[in-house]
């Protein structure tokens, strides 16, 4: 359980940053997959408009703290 915990921590922290470098310039490598946050949720979430890079950097935090989160968990 940790393991896939770290991991998902570990996708939400590389789709955050590379949303984030998307709606600066365009991410030309794996842009499918790792911008699936920015390209579908955020552009289709009304109060998101405007704040696009706020809510990638977010994602990104909320990754390192599962990260941190599956750390601290007693093992299973």
């Amino acid at each position: 359980m940790r393991k896939s915990l770290q991991l998902i921590g570990f996708i939400m922290i590389l789709e955050g940053v590379s949303g984030a470098i998307d709606q600066i310039a365009v991410q030309p490598i794996l842009g499918a997959v790792l911008n699936f946050f920015n390209r579908v949720v955020v552009n289709n979430v009304a109060f998101l408009e405007g704040y696009e890079i706020y809510a990638n950097l977010i994602l990104a935090v909320l990754g390192i703290v599962v990260i941190i989160a599956a750390e601290r968990a007693p093992a299973s």
